[in-house]
């Protein structure tokens, strides 16, 4: 088991900067690929961005893409997503989550097999 838990979020007026952390307990963190998702009032939890176990390989959505960034730090067990220049449509819960396998998809909801309670970020124009 994995135990997850985002923090980090708040309101931010849209242009400004939020970093999001998510700290890991349970089984070895550093096997892990990461993932950042979101979930928007009333609508389906989106992918956002993945990191492999190493930190070697980085994917993003299209709509973060340049403007956010994720990161690890295994010996911390911890998980970061820095966003900038953020817009009114980045408001959502973000949530982390961890693979407990290589085999699945980094890039969909399925793909996952823990999830952290979730962060509200909410930007304001």
């Amino acid at each position: 088991q994995v135990q997850l838990v985002e923090s980090g979020g708040g309101l931010v007026q849209a242009g400004g900067s939020l970093r999001l952390s998510c700290v890991a307990s349970g089984r070895t963190f550093s096997r892990y690929t990461m993932g950042w998702f979101r979930q928007a009032l009333g609508k389906e939890r989106d992918f956002v961005a993945a990191i492999s176990w190493s930190g070697g390989n980085t994917y993003y959505a299209n709509s973060v893409k340049g403007r956010f960034t994720i990161s690890r730090d295994n010996a911390k067990n911890m998980l970061y997503l820095q966003m900038n220049s953020l817009k009114p449509e980045d408001t959502a819960v973000y949530y982390c989550a961890a693979q407990s396998t290589p085999y699945g998809s980094c890039y969909v909801v399925a793909g996952y097999d823990y999830w952290g309670q979730g962060t509200q970020v909410t930007v304001s124009s």
